[in-house]
């Protein structure tokens, strides 16, 4: 065979080679990107990104915490600026880390590190202030009408105080640090995960356990459905249990095929046949409770000056049977159709 006739074989493999290798590439990559990256729309509520954020059960409000805009309250629906606050404003140390607004939409509750905030949505006015001396806020939940308020710390224990009594009661059933808490409205039952591998259910009037979830490894997220139906609780390995808040029994377990997936937002939905998830990874996911699969998967716009691209799901909340929304790190609140 002639040498020039061998080269342009050659020359002829090697690019079908290319090609084949781009063409299994890019499915591979397909394949494992979520069914929906455009959302319907896009609102920039920080600009240079945000510290926590929180949208309310009903999807009409969601809070902010930016270091240039302070706390923001906007109003979803006309993605308008309700109040702007500022919880500490001589001190970069001091900043807003968690949020919570309630059931209700009566009140929110804002945490750094050593304090936190009660905010009034129908006057705009602050509540309260309060300093925590000992041990990190790790987490915040806050009842209906601001009458109970709920702060996992990081020296393991879980504090709960009832505003109108000024009463205050310490859950010392965690070994290690808590990292996630949640509240029923009423702010009579909570949950709490810790890095002891357990999620305690417990009674906020007695301090008794009602229930004890156990996990493989630290359990890194926890919630309760407001309706008092489901609790959830996930670990920083493979395990993300739902289980049934009237018997303490599982009745399923989020199916994914990925090493570990992280959580850091959950909300269930008004008919308590889906579950809400966002990730660290940009990732937000629709769950069916009942069989545990994942439906439907989105991944959240990151800010665009950041190299790798990336964004943390604060919080996710259903809209209406056909949307969600999104408010992430990036300081963007996003919203996507659940069908196409």
């Amino acid at each position: 065979m002639p040498r020039e006739k061998s080269i342009n074989i050659l020359y002829k493999c090697n690019k079908t080679l290319k090609v084949t290798i781009f063409l299994i590439f890019s499915l591979l990559l397909s394949a494992c990107q979520p069914s929906g990256s455009t959302p319907s729309q896009r609102w920039q509520h920080a600009v240079e990104g945000a510290y926590a954020a929180d949208i309310s059960n009903d999807a009409s409000l969601s809070v902010v915490s930016s270091i240039h805009h302070g706390i923001s309250l906007w109003d979803l629906e006309k993605n308008a600026l309700k109040y702007t606050w500022y919880q500490q404003q001589d001190s970069a140390d001091n900043l807003v880390l968690a949020a919570d607004i309630s059931d209700n939409n009566s009140h929110v509750l804002t945490a750094s590190s050593s304090n936190f905030a009660l905010w009034n949505i129908t006057t705009g006015e602050a509540q309260g202030y309060w300093q925590v001396r000992e041990s990190r806020i790790r987490d915040i939940a806050l009842s209906n009408d601001a009458g109970h308020i709920l702060l996992g710390k990081g020296n393991g224990t879980v504090v709960h105080v009832s505003l109108v009594s000024g009463r205050r009661l310490e859950f010392l059933g965690h070994q290690e640090r808590i990292n996630s808490v949640d509240m029923l409205p009423n702010g009579r039952v909570a949950i709490s995960g810790s890095n002891d591998f357990v999620a305690y259910v417990w009674d906020t009037r007695s301090g008794q356990v009602i229930y004890r979830f156990n996990h493989p490894s630290r359990v890194t997220k926890v919630a309760l459905d407001p309706k008092g139906r489901f609790a959830f609780s996930a670990d920083s390995k493979k395990a993300a249990y739902i289980w049934d808040l009237k018997t303490g029994e599982r009745i399923g377990n989020l199916k994914y095929t990925n090493r570990q997936e992280v959580f850091s937002s959950v909300q269930f939905s008004e008919d308590g046949k889906h579950l809400l998830t966002g990730a660290p990874s940009r990732k937000v996911s629709l769950w069916e409770i009942a069989s545990g699969k994942r439906l439907k998967s989105w991944r959240v716009s990151p800010r665009e000056d950041i190299r790798p691209a990336g964004a943390v799901v604060y919080s996710v909340a259903f809209r209406d049977n056909n949307h969600i929304l999104t408010e992430s790190s990036s300081g963007y609140a996003e919203l996507w159709p659940i069908t196409n």
